[in-house]
Protein backbone atom coordinates (compact mmCIF):
# COMPACT_ATOMS: atom_id res chain seq x y z
CA UNK A 1 0.00 0.00 0.00
CA UNK A 2 1.54 3.25 -1.23
CA UNK A 3 0.96 6.28 1.69
CA UNK A 4 2.79 8.42 -0.29
CA UNK A 5 -0.14 10.70 -1.16
CA UNK A 6 -1.85 10.89 2.14
CA UNK A 7 -1.22 14.20 4.11
CA UNK A 8 -0.19 13.17 7.21
CA UNK A 9 2.41 10.40 6.11
CA UNK A 10 3.94 13.09 4.08
CA UNK A 11 4.23 15.41 7.13
CA UNK A 12 5.77 12.86 9.31
CA UNK A 13 8.22 11.88 6.07
CA UNK A 14 9.50 14.86 6.01
CA UNK A 15 9.46 15.28 9.80
CA UNK A 16 11.57 12.20 9.71
CA UNK A 17 13.75 13.82 7.22
CA UNK A 18 14.67 16.81 8.68
CA UNK A 19 15.37 14.71 12.17
CA UNK A 20 17.74 12.77 9.92
CA UNK A 21 19.58 16.04 8.30
CA UNK A 22 19.73 17.61 12.11
CA UNK A 23 21.25 14.10 13.48
CA UNK A 24 24.13 14.69 10.72
CA UNK A 25 24.74 18.08 11.57
CA UNK A 26 24.73 17.09 15.44
CA UNK A 27 27.39 14.23 14.50
CA UNK A 28 29.46 16.75 12.56
CA UNK A 29 29.79 19.00 15.99
CA UNK A 30 30.63 16.18 18.15
CA UNK A 31 33.15 15.50 15.41
CA UNK A 32 34.87 18.77 15.08
CA UNK A 33 34.78 18.89 19.24
CA UNK A 34 38.63 19.38 18.93
CA UNK A 35 39.26 21.44 15.83
CA UNK A 36 40.55 24.72 16.92
CA UNK A 37 37.72 27.13 15.62
CA UNK A 38 35.31 25.19 14.55
CA UNK A 39 31.44 26.61 15.92
CA UNK A 40 28.47 24.23 16.41
CA UNK A 41 25.94 24.47 13.62
CA UNK A 42 22.08 23.44 14.04
CA UNK A 43 19.25 23.08 11.75
CA UNK A 44 16.33 25.77 11.78
CA UNK A 45 13.55 24.35 13.50
CA UNK A 46 10.75 22.48 11.59
CA UNK A 47 7.53 24.71 11.79
CA UNK A 48 4.58 22.53 12.60
CA UNK A 49 1.96 25.09 11.65
CA UNK A 50 3.66 26.11 8.28
CA UNK A 51 4.07 22.68 7.31
CA UNK A 52 0.63 21.52 8.05
CA UNK A 53 -0.20 25.17 6.31
CA UNK A 54 1.66 23.87 2.98
CA UNK A 55 0.09 20.62 3.71
CA UNK A 56 -3.11 21.17 3.60
CA UNK A 57 -4.02 24.63 1.92
CA UNK A 58 -6.94 25.50 0.13
CA UNK A 59 -7.59 24.86 -3.40
CA UNK A 60 -7.66 28.39 -5.36
CA UNK A 61 -9.93 28.77 -7.99
CA UNK A 62 -8.16 29.81 -11.46
CA UNK A 63 -9.14 31.16 -14.78
CA UNK A 64 -10.23 28.35 -16.93
CA UNK A 65 -12.05 26.83 -19.84
CA UNK A 66 -14.38 26.01 -17.53
CA UNK A 67 -15.86 27.97 -14.71
CA UNK A 68 -16.11 24.49 -12.48
CA UNK A 69 -12.70 24.47 -13.11
CA UNK A 70 -9.72 24.21 -9.89
CA UNK A 71 -6.13 24.75 -10.36
CA UNK A 72 -4.52 22.39 -8.27
CA UNK A 73 -1.45 23.14 -6.04
CA UNK A 74 1.45 21.25 -4.76
CA UNK A 75 3.33 21.81 -1.32
CA UNK A 76 6.53 23.37 -1.83
CA UNK A 77 9.25 21.22 0.30
CA UNK A 78 10.84 23.27 2.61
CA UNK A 79 14.86 23.66 2.26
CA UNK A 80 16.59 23.00 6.07
CA UNK A 81 19.03 25.67 6.19
CA UNK A 82 22.33 25.42 8.30
CA UNK A 83 22.87 28.48 9.97
CA UNK A 84 25.76 28.96 12.63
CA UNK A 85 24.76 28.23 16.21
CA UNK A 86 24.50 32.24 17.04
CA UNK A 87 24.59 31.39 20.88
CA UNK A 88 27.45 29.74 22.74
CA UNK A 89 27.51 28.20 26.03
CA UNK A 90 31.41 28.38 26.53
CA UNK A 91 34.58 28.73 24.37
CA UNK A 92 37.70 26.52 24.21
CA UNK A 93 40.83 29.03 24.57
CA UNK A 94 41.47 27.63 21.07
CA UNK A 95 37.99 28.66 19.95
CA UNK A 96 36.37 25.79 19.57
CA UNK A 97 32.39 26.01 20.97
CA UNK A 98 31.19 22.80 20.95
CA UNK A 99 30.44 21.53 24.25
CA UNK A 100 29.79 17.85 23.79
CA UNK A 101 26.99 17.40 26.68
CA UNK A 102 25.65 20.04 24.89
CA UNK A 103 25.20 18.34 21.49
CA UNK A 104 24.64 14.73 23.33
CA UNK A 105 21.48 16.39 24.56
CA UNK A 106 20.55 17.65 21.21
CA UNK A 107 21.17 13.77 19.25
CA UNK A 108 18.88 12.35 22.11
CA UNK A 109 16.04 14.74 21.87
CA UNK A 110 16.50 14.13 18.32
CA UNK A 111 16.44 10.94 18.33
CA UNK A 112 13.37 10.32 20.81
CA UNK A 113 11.90 12.95 18.06
CA UNK A 114 12.48 10.30 15.21
CA UNK A 115 11.15 7.09 17.19
CA UNK A 116 8.12 9.16 18.00
CA UNK A 117 7.42 9.68 14.44
CA UNK A 118 8.18 6.26 13.31
CA UNK A 119 5.98 5.03 15.89
CA UNK A 120 3.51 7.66 14.65
CA UNK A 121 3.90 6.49 11.24
CA UNK A 122 3.78 2.38 11.82
CA UNK A 123 0.27 3.16 13.67
CA UNK A 124 -1.39 4.88 11.35
CA UNK A 125 -0.44 2.66 8.93
CA UNK A 126 -1.73 -0.10 10.66
CA UNK A 127 -5.00 1.42 11.73
CA UNK A 128 -5.20 2.46 7.43
CA UNK A 129 -4.73 -1.14 6.95
CA UNK A 130 -7.17 -2.62 9.73
CA UNK A 131 -9.76 0.21 7.99
CA UNK A 132 -9.15 -1.36 4.92
CA UNK A 133 -9.40 -5.28 5.79
CA UNK A 134 -6.21 -6.00 4.53
CA UNK A 135 -4.05 -6.89 7.82
CA UNK A 136 -5.72 -7.62 11.41
CA UNK A 137 -5.13 -5.30 14.60
CA UNK A 138 -1.97 -4.26 16.23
Amino acid sequence: MDFKNIGLFKMINKKMSYLGQRQDVLAQNIANASTPGYRPHDLVPLDFKNSLAQEFRRLQPSPATRGASMKGTLPTDPRFRNPEQRSVFEEAPDGNAVVIEEQLAKVQETQLQFQTASNMYRKYSNMLKTALGRRGGA
